[in-house]
């Protein structure tokens, strides 16, 4: 799909950005605030089903995701698609398709989204006049690519069951850093086409899957919003720990 935005508003001022106060993100200066506030241009919403970047663009800015779900993906010739991963509000986008000289992948819209817009030209002034927020700019970059990894490890090593439980804790434990998180439960907008996407699983075994872990008691779906009924038995069985979240950088 094409992409389809609205243009022209800066947003919230970043020293206001209520993303600051979530837990899931460092402290910054006010110095450093400003000069993001600086090198931002845009405030853009694009609605669900848009791509935000589409394979092979010349011209992908870079963006920080405000407000929505977005993922990022590859598809091959007759059609098919892999998505790579999950993107929350925080995340940044478009690092990799800003750097190249072509986008080698595609970030679509999951829900309604607004983003932070930042002209891929300026991402060399980070390096020369802010070093500690290019550090983090590389950092942001190797977390993606931790999340991809996870993906890949997941449709390599686990079975469609443990698959689709570690999707559900580790989007569960992202958003609960973002303050998604209420009694329990947390919007989910995945379809189930999308979660095959991720998985690598075909859309018959994963809503035979799917159910199955719904009938076991591992977590309910009502209304858009994932409830998580038993958070040990889904991390145990997907072989995932407690980990410790450490706040994160937010452009």
């Amino acid at each position: 799909m094409n992409i389809i935005s609205k243009q022209g508003r800066l947003g919230t001022p970043c020293l206001a950005c209520p993303l600051r106060l979530k837990p899931a993100f460092k402290d910054k200066t006010d110095d450093e605030i400003r000069f993001i506030q600086a090198m931002k241009v845009d405030h853009r919403t694009f609605p669900a089903g848009a791509d935000i970047i589409h394979p092979g663009q010349e011209d992908a800015e870079l963006y920080t995701l405000y407000s929505g779900w977005a993922f990022r993906y590859k598809s091959l010739p007759d059609g098919r698609r892999q998505i790579l991963n999950f993107l929350l509000p925080g995340d940044l986008v478009g690092l990799q398709a800003s750097l190249l000289s072509a986008a080698e992948h595609g970030i679509e819209a999951l829900t309604d989204v607004e983003l932070c817009v930042f002209p891929r030209k300026r991402i060399w002034d980070l390096f020369v006049k802010m070093p500690t927020l290019a550090y983090e700019l590389a950092w942001l970059g190797s977390r993606e690519e931790s999340l991809i990894d996870d993906n890949l490890t997941s449709v390599g090593q686990r079975n469609a069951g443990e698959r689709i439980a570690a999707l559900v804790i580790s989007l569960y434990h992202r958003a609960e850093t973002l303050g998604l998180v209420s009694s329990g439960s947390f919007a989910f907008p995945l379809s189930q086409q999308q979660l095959a996407d991720a998985l690598g699983l075909s859309l018959v075994h994963t809503s035979k899957t799917w159910s199955r872990l719904r009938k076991a008691g591992l977590f309910s779906l009502s209304g858009g919003r994932l409830t998580l009924l038993n958070p040990r038995l889904t991390a145990h069985m997907a072989s995932i720990y407690e980990q410790v979240s450490l706040p994160r950088p937010l452009i």
